[in-house]
């Protein structure tokens, strides 16, 4: 395990910046648990980050990171149910439990949330010491690399159970990218009819090696292809995943009658929606924003039983020392899907 002496970190040191420090972790004090990292996922928040859009809310030098697994190394004051060797990741949602999002039963959407790896320090080093409540557990069996997408993939189980996808419905899922290939997966192993719009063509290839069906939506033919598909009907359920006011039109479009939007990917900025089209087919469109526990112990067990083709997905994995290669090749966004770091100690 590693030594209290042997940490090692990456810390966002302002747009565009990453340096690898150090730093002498102190024993977890109660309710915490200190965590061996092993793998780090790259994702798009992190991208935000790095590229300095979110300087308002991280506050450099920070130690980003939340997409993790790992083992517990050591256990602080009053934690009973975990032990040093526990295989985890992290649900990286710290919530006040008093707003009225709390109290109505929906922590993930606290008015003082604290994200970790945003709000406070992330996973991006060696050892990271978290509350325990934020631990969620891992079969002794799990690959650690992969269960590193546990967090992505509960974004896409929270997606689709917001929806209210059913077996047998249509689902139109705009946007390949890590995400998105998740969201697709995941509604597939409902029972769904799943299309996949995207036009970048590598993210379409492991599309279509999943064997997933892929559109790409540069030309003319997306509403003749989903006319066809649905029998004239339209899609049951839109996924928006890409970001792209396009996407937002598309995903709109795609719906039938009484159709389900779920809006999935953070936008930069304000978008337009039709309102003409949402009133006349009486559209629902809804918000899939995080996750919660059931959500996320849903996506740890579809990664355990291999209904999430982890192997595909991971393109690299870079070690912590490279932390800011992996960044960059991510931003070129070239041939890859997901990136993982190594935050194993030596």
């Amino acid at each position: 395990m590693t030594g209290l002496a042997n940490h090692r970190c990456v810390v966002y040191a302002g747009a565009r910046r990453l340096t690898l420090g150090t730093a002498e972790p102190t024993p977890p004090p109660a309710g915490h648990v200190r965590v061996d990292v092993a793998y780090t996922g790259i994702c798009g928040t992190d991208l935000r980050i790095f590229h300095g859009d979110m300087d308002g809310r991280v506050d450099p030098p920070r130690v980003i990171g939340h997409e993790m697994s790992g083992r517990i190394a050591q256990v602080g004051p009053d934690v009973r149910e975990w032990w040093p060797g526990d295989q985890v990741t992290i649900m990286p949602l710290i919530r006040c439990g008093g707003c009225p999002a709390c109290r109505a039963g929906h922590p993930h959407l606290c008015h003082r949330l604290i994200f970790l790896g945003i709000d406070a320090p992330g996973s991006l080093q060696n050892s990271w010491t978290v509350p325990a409540s934020a631990l969620v557990r891992l079969p002794l069996e799990a690959r650690l690399d992969h269960a590193a997408l546990a967090e992505p993939t509960a974004v896409a189980v929270h997606a689709v159970r917001r929806a209210g996808l059913r077996p047998g419905e249509k689902a139109i899922v705009v946007g390949g990218g890590p995400t998105g290939l998740l969201v697709a997966i995941v509604a597939r192993r409902t029972g769904a009819d799943v299309l996949l719009v995207e036009a970048d063509p590598h993210r379409t290839s492991v599309a279509e090696e999943l064997g997933l069906r892929t559109l790409d939506p540069s030309g003319d033919r997306l509403a003749l292809v989903v006319g066809e598909w649905t029998a004239g009907a339209g899609a049951a359920v839109a996924f928006e995943v890409s970001g792209l006011a396009a996407g937002v039109a598309t995903a709109v479009d795609a719906l039938a009658v009484r159709g389900r939007m779920a809006q999935v990917a953070v936008h930069p900025a304000p978008r337009e929606i039709s309102l003409p089209r949402l009133l006349s087919r009486e559209l629902t469109l809804v918000g899939a924003c995080l996750y919660d526990r059931a959500d996320f112990e849903t996506a740890v067990g579809l990664i355990a039983d291999g209904d999430v083709p982890a192997r595909t997905l991971i393109s690299r994995i870079e070690p912590l020392e490279r932390a800011a290669q992996a960044f960059d090749a991510l931003d070129a966004g070239m041939g890859v899907m997901k990136v993982l770091v190594d935050c194993r100690a030596d």
